[in-house]
């Protein structure tokens, strides 16, 4: 039994190094980067790789490595089933549909014709979104039919950045007021103005399609759930001041009195309906009910640090502090075996 362990910063890669380590579990770390990437993984059983969204080379070919090896009969994380969706909204948007998860009702239009006529029948505000994009970025309330139509021509003429600069900008000023990040951070995203990132040099632009969910109002928070194997765990993200957005935010609550266990067990359902090994789950809520906003396979480590327990599919609680990322290692080995 050998791991093969991808390199990649802001990811789960040193913990699963460290629990390797600590389990005496032999690893080696790879680089799938290469040409040789499948002879590096020859004597090797398990291939974890987190890779991100935002950088290009992970974005041109992270999936389709990963579902080469499974094919060949290499377990990966994340596998399949877990990731052909990740940060791929339209992708998620026929998923929930095709699986019955309940969901906010989202529309999606391939033709500039339809989506102006829906627009002039339609309720507002509506949440746009562009196909991909994190931490609330490329997300947007669209207040009006006139906006609407001035949204939907753009998206069907030159399109939209991959990365919204001015929106960087309000971002980073909104951290720099709370203490989280400095001047350096501001300048760069200024920059960004002029310079497009990486991703957007390679991705180009965002264009050919809309993409609306409707609001739902009074949700000062949402509520995520993460699934990973017969194990679940959740925080509640409130919502920026004066904005409707909680991913990103920052402002964080853990108790586990937060977090209603149906809520907890729809959430093993959904996984299991979409047959996801590994599901993050957004959700808000409309007359209680709560409905599925986006899912992900991936998260960041900070944000989950202080969660104080977790639960297993039988709904029991678990307290104290826990290792997931031992867990992907863990659930890995035992389906080979």
């Amino acid at each position: 039994m050998k791991i093969a362990i991808q390199y990649s910063p802001y990811s789960f890669y040193e913990e699963w190094m460290q629990y390797c380590e600590d389990h005496q579990i032999p690893y080696k770390v790879v680089n799938c980067y290469a040409s040789d990437a499948i002879a590096q993984l020859e004597d090797c059983n398990i291939l974890l790789w987190h890779h991100n969204h935002a950088n290009p080379k992970d974005v041109l070919f992270a999936k389709q490595l990963l579902a080469s090896l499974e094919i060949a009969g290499k377990k990966v994380f994340p596998d399949y089933h877990s990731t052909w969706h990740f940060d791929d909204k339209l992708g998620q948007k026929y998923l929930f549909e095709a699986t019955h998860i309940p969901h906010v009702p989202t529309h999606t239009f391939f033709d500039k014709k339809e989506a102006l006529q829906w627009a002039k029948k339609t309720t507002y505000p509506k949440v746009f979104k562009l196909r991909r994009g994190a931490g609330s970025r490329n997300v947007w309330l669209v207040k009006s039919k006139e906006e609407a139509f001035k949204t939907i021509r753009k998206a069907f003429g030159k399109g939209f950045r991959q990365y919204d600069a001015f929106g960087g900008i309000k971002e980073q000023l909104r951290k720099y007021r709370l203490g989280k990040t400095n001047l350096k951070e501001i300048a760069k995203a200024v920059a960004h103005i002029l310079y497009p990132i990486q991703l957007e040099k390679s991705q180009g632009r965002e264009c050919g399609y809309v993409y609306f969910q409707d609001f739902i109002p009074q949700n000062t928070f949402d509520i995520r759930v993460i699934v990973i194997g017969n194990k679940a765990f959740a925080i509640k993200r409130h919502v920026r001041k004066n904005d409707f957005r909680a991913s990103g935010s920052g402002f964080i609550e853990y108790k586990k009195e937060l977090f209603d266990i149906d809520l907890i067990q729809q959430s093993f359902e959904n996984a299991s309906k979409i047959k996801a090994y590994c599901a993050a789950f957004d959700y808000v809520f409309l007359d209680g009910k709560p409905l599925v906003v986006e899912v992900s396979y991936g998260f960041n480590k900070a944000g989950y640090y202080d969660c104080p327990g977790y639960w297993t599919e039988d709904l029991n609680w678990h307290e104290g502090k826990f290792n997931p990322y031992g867990w992907m290692i863990e659930d890995s080995i035992a389906t080979i075996k």
